[in-house]
């Protein structure tokens, strides 16, 4: 199960595999960089998603199926 990171990359907002030495692809939007990190999840397995602020601090971490979230909370 791979886990992808969205954060800012200079202008753009990058989905990255992150076992990865660059990433999978850039968006304009923290929006569609967090889509498409999620669609390459769900494709290999599911996994995490996290998702980065502008300051770089992870704000959101979400699980994607088909893989199993840790926690029985909603979130």
């Amino acid at each position: 199960m791979p886990d992808y990171n969205v954060y800012k990359d200079g202008d753009s907002w990058a989905a990255k595999r992150e076992d990865a030495s660059r990433p999978s692809s850039l968006h304009d939007t923290q929006a569609a960089a967090y889509d498409a990190a999620r669609q390459y999840a769900g494709n290999n397995g599911g996994g995490d998603v996290s998702v980065a602020g502008l300051n770089g601090q992870i704000r959101e971490k979400n699980t994607i199926a088909p893989a199993h979230d840790p926690r029985k909370t909603r979130g």
